[in-house]
């Protein structure tokens, strides 16, 4: 069964040199007491922290540093663009009327080429299913 994704998620993204925690941006719903996530909690550095460097050749950073270098990959530090929500999310679990996200859920950065390219490693949740 899935698990709720709460703050304190550890999150990886396949550009990514590091993972990186998933913070809530609401508090009214816990899960193994933390903030339970929904599917707009998308904003970089509030929800979404950097996840180290980036290696991304769809990053105009990564392909100028790359190209400065002679071709020999250079990568950036991260720096999460939004290309939407967390997808797809889980429609019969709303929280403040917006569909919640479990570890099968993935986002998409647009310096990743738009692609889902975040995924959830641990959810955070430790006691429940979700449904």
């Amino acid at each position: 069964m899935p698990k709720q994704v709460c703050t304190t998620a550890v999150m990886k993204c396949m550009f990514g040199a590091a993972p990186s925690n998933f913070i809530a941006s609401q508090l009214t719903v816990l899960t193994s007491n933390q903030g339970a996530g929904v599917i707009t909690d998308i904003v970089p550095g509030k929800n979404i922290p950097p996840f180290g460097m980036c290696n991304s050749p769809a990053n105009p950073a990564f392909i100028s540093a790359t190209a400065a270098a002679m071709g020999t990959p250079t990568p950036v530090p991260c720096t999460y663009v939004p290309a939407g929500p967390w997808v797809p999310g889980v429609p019969n679990v709303l929280i403040g009327n917006i569909p919640a996200i479990d570890n099968n859920c993935k986002l998409a950065c647009a310096l990743g080429g738009g692609a889902p390219v975040i995924s959830i490693t641990m959810p955070g949740q430790t006691t429940h299913d979700i449904p």
